[in-house]
Order: structure tokens, then sequence, then C-alpha cells
């Protein structure tokens, strides 16, 4: 699998606060206790303030410390009660994702006298937070002894990826919106509301792209060459075909390159058909697919905040993810006989999720990856022929496993409101075209109707190939977005379900 790029690498500070009527030297033993388990748990990414925080002077301190170790987020961490003013407005000047946590107390003999009385530290550092309207990461268990607080740690280190990389990213849009696949349009103003920034162009600009690549003639080659490698003998499906899709491939990486401005990261979401077959000779699925695995989603059918959530949960992840139609319901003929491959799903919770070919192949069940055309634009645009315009898909069956299907979608009114369900990619082979795999979601059939169908959200769902539910709720939390759709279990009645439907 090739290197992800196109995302932050997250460095956390820990810093500790005293209380004034507390000693210090509470605190800085806990902080010895933590980086000795950080040590142990080989965790590399994480480093410790110099200041301890008892007044605001320390709390100056303690960022132009942070700042010159070049922190990105930050465990505030309350080894004692801790002093809630200078703490809080550490956390209002640091600017990045902040997560509280506090100290347990480790055995009786610290309760005479080195007692450390986080519980009621921790209740007055939130209450100045929210005075402060201060988001923050608190987890489930936020007082907590050293082990746990890394575990802690680990996943602040996700949350905080998503959050860093959201705030400095740019969608790059292709082409208006498809008439007959409007559902992906929404407006935009909630985007910049969440600090991202959106460029959109036209499909001739892209066009002209193309064209000015044409020249540069190793370096296309040298991208061709290594597509057949990608693709092997067995998947190299059209040889012929591969430079033309390189130079597409080229422009792309070079209008990202020259377009990112003051955004370090970027994603794209452009028009796919029908004009584009005809202008540029192929299907772009397969370099859709190619950058999704280098860490740069593509969206198809100019879907802005599908391309967002593909790079939300690659951020969660940092595996490569794709977005897919959730598409077909599954026939009983072909499941297996045996229930456990259904991975606790009922009949009703499975759908296959299918995308034309945007899928990177290291997220295909191997032996089923290769290039193909587009059967359905194959129908639209060549008459059911010999394909020609239609070709350049990547196809197969989607790698079984673990996975979060995920959306952030804005609503006509500019709201934003987003989806979480983790489920399993199964392993059974899903007798159809496209990149494609049935997904068993525990609830699904009754999350379908009253979340995706009741709450208006388009066809198109990012998919992670791992779950990452868990650190995707907490990272909509921080963002403020208050409209979290989840599975809910039988008996537990969605808003505007029919209370005498019977389970």
């Amino acid at each position: 699998m090739p290197q992800l790029q196109n995302m932050p690498e997250v460095k956390i500070g820990v810093v500790g606060v005293s209380r004034d009527c507390f000693p210090a030297s509470l605190t800085n033993k806990r902080l010895d206790a933590l980086f000795a388990e950080l040590k142990k748990q080989k965790v590399t990414n994480v480093v410790r303030c110099g200041t301890i925080i008892e007044n605001e002077v320390d709390a100056m301190a303690a960022l132009a410390d942070m700042d010159e170790q070049a922190v990105d987020a930050v465990l505030v961490y309350l080894g004692n009660f801790g002093p809630e003013g200078p703490t809080t407005i550490f956390a209002e000047r640091f600017g990045g994702p902040v997560m509280v946590m506090a100290a347990a107390e480790e055995n009786k003999s610290v309760l005479s006298s080195d007692r450390g009385d986080a519980l009621c530290g921790l209740l007055n550092c939130s209450y100045n937070l929210n005075l402060r309207s201060l988001p923050a990461y608190i987890p489930q268990y936020p007082v907590a002894g050293p082990k746990e607080i890394v575990e802690e740690l680990k996943e602040f280190t996700n949350i905080a990826r998503v959050i860093i990389g959201m705030a400095n990213l740019k969608v790059f849009g292709f082409g208006p919106r498809p008439a007959d696949f409007f559902a992906c349009n929404a407006p935009i103003g909630p985007l910049y509301d969440l600090g991202i920034e959106v460029t959109e162009n036209s499909e001739l600009d892209m066009l002209e792209y193309f064209k000015s690549v044409k020249g540069q003639k190793k370096a296309i080659e040298a991208i061709a060459t290594d597509m057949a490698k990608e693709l092997g003998k067995k998947g190299n499906s059209y040889p012929e075909l591969l430079p033309k899709l390189a130079q597409f491939e080229l422009a792309l990486t070079k209008f990202m390159e020259e377009n990112m401005g003051a955004s370090e990261y970027a994603v794209f979401a452009n028009k796919c058909w029908p004009a584009f077959e005809g202008a540029f000779g192929f299907v772009p699925c397969y370099i859709n697919s190619r950058l999704a695995g280098r860490g740069i989603p593509v969206a198809c059918e100019v879907d802005l905040y599908g391309a967002v959530s593909e790079y939300m949960v690659q951020c969660a992840t940092e595996l490569p993810a794709t977005l897919l139609d959730i598409n077909n319901s599954v026939p009983k003929d072909i499941l297996p006989k045996t229930k456990t491959a259904l991975k606790g799903s009922k009949l009703e919770d499975l759908f296959m999720g299918f995308h034309c070919g945007n899928t990177c192949s290291s997220c295909l069940k191997a032996g089923t990856c290769g290039m193909k055309y587009q059967l359905i634009m194959n129908r639209l645009m060549e008459e059911g022929g010999e394909p020609d315009i239609t070709r350049g898909t990547l196809e197969g069956q989607l790698k079984p496993g673990e996975t979060t299907m995920f959306r952030l979608q804005a609503t006509p009114d500019c709201k934003i409101r987003s989806y979480i369900a983790d489920g399993n990619i199964l392993d059974i082979n899903p007798c159809s075209f496209g990149a494609i795999g049935i997904f068993g979601i525990p609830g699904f059939a009754r999350f379908y109707r009253h979340i995706l169908v009741g709450q208006n959200f388009p066809h198109h769902g990012a998919i992670a190939f791992k779950k990452c539910g868990k650190t995707m709720y907490e990272v909509l939390k921080y963002l403020g977005v208050e409209s979290i759709g989840v599975p809910l279990p039988d008996g537990v009645r969605y808003e505007n379900e029919n209370p005498f439907l019977v389970y």
C-alpha cells in the first residue's frame, strides 16, 4: 500500500496544572508516572510541558513552551484540583484541540495529605470551559491512572488529526453538480464555518490542465508503469489506455500542488459524467482510486461533503477511505447457509455499497481487482457496444472486515448534520459489477428509514476500512454538530417513528 500523505502528523503536549493551595510537586510526581507509562508503551508523539500552570503568568509560559515544541494538541492534566481561570485561559489561547483529564488517587496512603481532589477540580474546569464557550474532549472516564490516560491519548491523537486536518483543508470542486444527482448539492457556507476552504472550478479548467501536461512524457510514462505494476497482468485489461489515464493523474496532482494556497491538505469533488467521457475519452474512476490510496480522496459527482466525509474517516483511521452509493438490497439466494457469515446482522440489515470503481486496490479483496468499463455508462453512451470512452473503472469485491459508514452534510437551511454507523463488510460474493461489497450494519433497516431517509441524507456514504465510530462521534461533538444519527436498538424509538410498530 502506498504511504498515505495529505494528513497532519499530531504531536501532543501534556500540560500539568496545580492550584496554589496544593503542592505542585503532586502534579509533578503524577506527570512522572504518566511519562514513565508513555515510555513503557513506546508512545513517541507526546511531549511534556516544562511549566506547571498555577497562575496566569504560568499559562503564558506554558503557551510559549508548547509553541517552541511545535505541539498541535494538548492534554490539560489536573495532577490536583487545578486553577480553573489560568487553565482555561491557556486552553483558549492555545487554539488547537484540547483534552482534559485528571489524576485518580493512587492508593489509600495518598489520602492523608496528598489527595488531589480530581473530581472536584474537573467539575470546575469544565464549568469554566463552558463560560468561555471552549470545546474540549473530556473522555467517558476522565479521572484515571497513567495506563488509562495513555490509552485516551492514543484516541485523542485520532480525534485531533481529524480536527486539525479539517481546519487546514481545501476542497477542489470541478464542474456543476449533475441535475440527475442533485442530491449531492448542499450549501457550502457550513464548510467555511468549519474552517474548510472551497475552490469551485469548471470542467474546462480540468480539461486545460489535462492538455497542459501532455508533453511531460517521462512523468506520464512513470505513472503508467506504476499503474501496470499495481494492476498486474490479470487486472490490466486495457494497457493501451494507461498513458491517457496517467496524463489525467498527473494533471490532477499538478493542479493540487499549484493551487493549495493557504491550505495544507486537499480533496477533490469532480464531475465524472456525462460530458467527461466524450471530452477525455475514459472514465476517471481508476485515477480517483489511486489518489484515494495515497490519502487524497476524490468524490464522484461533485459531492463536496462526500469528499470531506472521506477525508475525516481517513484521518480517524490512517487508512484509505472510499465513497459508495448506499445502493441495493441483498437477495437471499446469494447468502451462505451459515449465519456466522452475517456477523450478527439480520437479512433486513444488509445492503450493498457500490460505486463504479473509485475504491483503491488495497481496499479490495485480493484476486478480485481489475480494470474494467462502466457498464451503466456504456449502455447510456455507447448503446451497450464495444466499450471505448467508458473504460477506466477499478472493480472488485470490497475487502471484508470491520467498517464505519459516515457522512457530514449541510441542510438547505445551512445547518450541519451527520450520521455514524459501525458494522462489517461481509466476506460474501456480491455477484455484481463495480467496486462493491455486502455490508452488515446492526439495526440498519430502521436506521435507513428514520435517519438516512427520514433526515434527507443523499445516496453517498463515506466508508472506513476500520471501525472509527467512537472517534467520529467525539470529533462531531468537538465541532459542535448537534444532529448525529446513529442506529438505535430495538425498543428505542427514533423521533417520529410510529409507536404502534411491533419489532
